[in-house]
């Protein structure tokens, strides 16, 4: 029988070599395994995950996530999170002791803040276990998906398919939690984000599954980064990211739209004169500081001009746009107000 000293270094041995299974070099019983780092306080961008005095990865970086690996299993070892660069595991940023089932499968998601100042609301660092995990789809035209909400400044939510008519298929997931598993049968959908009540849409995200190719896979997905970066060391914003169980860099859901009404009060907006003939003019109110840019669109969809006004204090705002050398027609004005997306409609009469 090999020693806990021995299965600690053959797993090592097995990371090394590319995260293979150690099963054929230890004996001992073993889990599968899959670390997603999703803490978005910029302290904790990289850092070192060690398996008792074990390096386990190295500068794992922030929205990233090992594949599934065989950990030790029936016994317990300690996790620590380090600094990036650490020597050692002693004094961590943080540690817990596991014991894992035999052949059972886990996903192990870093979340939560590290710093001791500059984020509101602080929820500070933990490592979050779903121990039912899965590597493949339980059906092999499905795509099995697991939803994990971190986002430490985001409100209790839920998820409502808009795009295919699936309807709630996530209801008042708090923060820290796991949705379990939803089999969805591998299709591109639209997932709008909404507060508990399922009244106010936080943002939607295209969900292209089939166009993915991801049919007989099991994914997560997280609520990754800040609603309102300025109060959170303007760290990342928030989204939708999936880890894949192979690992790597988590994939962004691409964002549709916005209303976040925090930033800016969509009800203010006005645009004027419309139809415009030579300068069209929108005048808007920010509830918070923000950076605002001002994108302009004809018909098709090409992008024509961009306005950057920069970032502005909370106030009510006029921006002027010349369109004296455009052609007359139908044209969209995309106002982005940090995690807030606004679409207005204009005729031009040149």
């Amino acid at each position: 029988m090999k020693t806990k000293s021995q299965v600690i270094f053959a797993t090592f041995i097995a990371l090394i070599l590319g995260f293979s299974h150690i099963s054929a070099i230890a004996q001992n019983p073993t889990a599968r395994v899959q670390v997603i780092h999703n803490s978005a306080d910029n302290a904790a961008e990289f850092v070192d995950v060690w398996l008792d005095d074990v390096l386990l990865i190295d500068n794992f970086e922030f929205r990233s996530a090992t594949p599934f690996i065989d950990a030790p299993a029936d016994q317990e070892f300690t996790i620590s999170i380090a600094g990036p660069g650490s020597s050692s595991p002693d004094n961590p940023i943080w540690s817990q002791n596991y014991t894992l089932q035999a052949d059972e499968k886990y996903i192990l998601i870093a979340n939560g803040i590290v710093s001791p100042s500059g984020y509101d609301p602080v929820k500070p660092f933990d490592i979050y276990v779903y121990s039912m995990a899965r590597e493949e789809a339980t059906n092999p035209s499905n795509t099995d998906v697991l939803v994990f909400h971190g986002s430490t400044d985001a409100p209790t939510v839920d998820i409502v398919e808009v795009g295919v008519g699936a309807g709630t298929i996530v209801d008042d997931l708090m923060y820290g939690d796991y949705a379990g598993y939803l089999e969805l049968p591998t299709d591109n959908y639209r997932l709008a984000v909404r507060d508990e009540t399922g009244s106010t849409t936080v943002a939607e995200y295209e969900a292209p599954l089939a166009a993915l190719g991801l049919d007989n896979y099991a994914i997560t997905i997280v609520a990754s980064g800040f609603l309102n970066p300025s109060n959170n060391e303007n760290g990342p914003s928030f989204g939708l990211w999936v880890a894949l169980p192979e690992g790597g860099t988590l994939v962004e859901l691409p964002l549709v739209t916005s209303v976040l009404e925090s930033v800016l009060d969509k009800n203010s907006i006005s645009v004027f004169p419309n139809p415009a003939t030579s300068v069209v003019n929108i005048n808007y109110t920010l509830l918070e500081d923000s950076f605002v840019n001002i994108d302009l669109y004809d018909i098709t969809g090409t992008l024509v001009q961009t306005t950057t006004p920069g970032y502005i204090l909370k106030s009510t705002q006029t921006n002027s746009i010349d369109i004296s050398t455009l052609s007359s027609g139908i044209y969209f004005l995309r106002i982005a107000t940090g995690n807030m997306i606004t679409t207005r409609k204009v005729n031009f009469l040149n």
